[in-house]
């Protein structure tokens, strides 16, 4: 099962979604508003990414700088839960298993005939 992580309005979301749907990959949709990360799915996500999968260059990482790089290492699954829009997106994932963070052809590609 392909299951791809993130926010609607984003548009890299937007263009991996776009970018699946013309190859015929079946995939499902989580929302982070409707359903935030859990705390195993950041650590699966922390492993692949080689740290926490934050998205340095946005908005909420800007406006959050201090106050993220100020918590524990232990706040930091709460942290990222009460504040997804941080999370570099979309994270995509195969039976588990993360295959791309954005839009990454090259790993949406190895998803042809998932």
């Amino acid at each position: 099962m392909v299951r791809i992580y993130g926010i609607p309005n984003c548009d890299t979301v937007k263009k991996a979604r776009t970018w699946l749907e013309l190859h015929n990959v079946a995939y499902e949709f989580v929302d982070f508003k409707k359903t935030p990360p859990r705390e195993a799915e950041l650590e699966r996500w922390k492993g692949a990414f080689g740290g926490w999968p934050v998205n340095r260059q946005g908005q909420t990482f800007r406006k959050h700088k201090a106050e993220f790089e100020a918590l524990e290492e232990s706040e930091v699954v709460n942290f990222l839960s009460a504040h997804a829009s941080m999370i570099k997106r979309p994270v995509v994932e195969h039976d588990g298993k993360v295959v791309a963070f954005g839009f990454d052809e090259a790993g949406l590609g190895r998803l042809r005939g998932a």
